[in-house]
């Protein structure tokens, strides 16, 4: 529980606590817009250089059970600090990396380090707070963390344009050291020593798990799936580590995570939703800065701009979301959410080789509408009865949830990206011979069949017609799994009523 000083300093802590938030979604936002220059500096193919931003999060994954123990062995204020400082180090040495393993184990570090911040933010918030108070107050502090998703492509944009791609990671410095500052000034003493007995077995069987999971979808592709004996192997300890982490969480008597988190209904359905949001949702805003630029020719900072609108319908929905939480409840807004997402990825399913810069743009404000409408509801009724004992586990295991969702799914859509474009590329190719005369009579002269030049080009637009296409194909298919991810609504339970004489409390369903 929060001290005295803590609740009369809440206001600074809160301001430190959106910093540190900040620093870590703005490098999210500002590393998916540079990884085409990133690819390019560091000479590593597609599917490659999808690990600077998968190596993050699963390495944020694996880290953020291990933090809430660490957080009440050591003290928050120290884990904050170690975390901030971690996070900030990290950063510089990304932006000095050399080589692709270099940047991959520097931003596994990041990750390492910064996975406390989101969970241990949100922990200290509920508990400097009144009841009366969570649902405004982490809005507040959602719309002052979506200021990342807004300002981080164009921000990444205009560094890697004017100075390059390695500022987009010197730029947590300064965010970081304000951080520090405000977390050693205003928070408390936190000495720690309440944690419960460690379970390391528990831990390493979720590690490997884990893990496991990540190399498998990761090298899947280049490895021709199940043909390869590497995918064996991982697919073996990806099942071993769940089965002994399942064992050890029903047996032992201190397991990694306490069991009363599994016996709330509520927890269980918020975290599962927010483990398939992670992999329908946040994966878009890895995918569409590099299709812009491979396929539509867009620089860094025009990427950047088209991104905005995305952020911008996020910040909307942050701060409507106390009144529409309080008239519709949290149910309700979450179908909201998930409609609109829907949509949007349905009008992504649209887009065009020559569009211009505007149906991205609607569509990102939409999908950022939608998706701005989910966090603060599945807080509500992720920790509607959840004990107050167990909300710092409860925040680490949904963080992880979401962090395992967008890492598989960054990975796996990726993988799909290469396979059906080469797919769609192929049968394009099938309907252009040289014996056809109309085609040779229609064909534009700068893709002469007769020339190897000629060739060269009518080859690179068939590689963007049909990067094009698998770009299409796989947003209409994500619009479809939101749709069907909407029924599961029906088994979450709406919080209870507060009592009357609460103001501005969050009104059921």
């Amino acid at each position: 529980m929060a001290s005295q000083k803590d609740v009369a300093n809440r206001i600074p802590i809160t301001g430190a606590l959106m910093l540190a938030t900040l620093m870590n979604t703005l490098d999210q936002t500002i590393a998916n817009v540079a990884l085409p220059h990133i690819q390019g500096s560091v000479s590593a193919s597609a599917d490659q250089i999808v690990w600077v931003l998968t190596s993050y999060i699963i390495a944020t994954a694996i880290m953020t059970p291990l933090s809430g123990w660490l957080s009440m062995r050591i003290g928050r204020k120290p884990m904050f600090l170690f975390s901030i400082a971690g996070f900030t180090l990290a950063s510089v040495l990304c932006g000095v990396a050399t080589s692709l393993p270099e940047i991959v184990i520097f931003r596994l570090i990041q990750g390492i380090a910064g996975a406390s911040l989101i969970p241990l933010s949100q922990t200290v918030m509920l508990d400097i707070y009144p009841q009366r108070m969570i649902p405004r107050v982490m809005s507040i502090w959602s719309a002052a963390v979506i200021l990342g998703p807004i300002i981080g492509p164009t921000l990444g944009g205009w560094l890697t344009e004017n100075l390059s791609w390695r500022w987009v990671f010197y730029i947590n410095v300064p965010v970081g050291i304000l951080a520090f500052l405000g977390i050693w000034t205003f928070m408390d003493r936190d000495d720690g020593g309440r944690e419960r007995p460690f379970d390391f077995l528990g831990f390493g069987a979720l590690t490997l798990f884990i893990g496991g999971f990540q190399l498998l979808i990761d090298r899947g592709p280049s490895q021709d799936w199940f043909d390869s004996k590497e995918i064996w192997i991982e697919t073996a300890i990806c099942l071993a580590g769940l089965w002994v982490f399942v064992v050890q969480m029903i047996t032992a008597k201190h397991p990694f995570f306490h069991r009363d988190l599994a016996k709330d209904g509520n927890f269980i359905g918020t975290t599962l939703f927010g483990l398939f949001v992670g992999v329908l949702l946040f994966s878009t805003s890895a995918l569409l800065p590099s299709m812009m630029q491979t396929l539509l020719g867009y620089s860094a900072l025009q990427a950047g701009l088209a991104s905005m609108p995305r952020g911008i319908g996020s910040l909307i929905a942050f701060l409507s979301v106390p009144i529409l939480v309080a008239r519709l409840g949290p149910r309700t807004v979450l179908l909201i959410g998930i409609l609109l997402s829907a949509e949007a990825l349905w009008q992504m399913g649209q887009f065009d080789l020559s569009m211009t810069p505007g149906p991205i743009e609607v569509a990102g404000f939409v999908q950022g509408l939608g998706t701005g409408l989910l966090f603060a509801p599945l807080a509500t009724l992720a920790y509607a009865k959840l004990a107050p004992v167990h909300r710092t586990e409860g925040t680490v295991v949904s963080t992880m949830a979401r962090s395992l969702g967008s890492s598989a799914g960054i990975s796996l859509l990726q993988a799909m990206l290469i396979r059906d474009s080469a797919l769609a590329h192929s049968g394009l190719a099938t309907h252009i011979t040289t014996n056809n005369p109309v085609l040779r009579w229609a064909m534009p002269r700068m893709f002469d069949l007769q020339s190897v030049p000629g060739l060269t080009a009518l080859n690179g637009e068939l590689t963007r017609q049909g990067a094009m296409i698998s770009y299409d194909a796989l947003f209409s298919g994500m619009a479809v799994g939101c749709l069907l991810l909407a029924p599961s609504l029906l088994l979450l339970k709406p919080p209870p009523p507060m009592p009357a004489h609460v103001g501005h409390d969050v009104v059921v369903d």
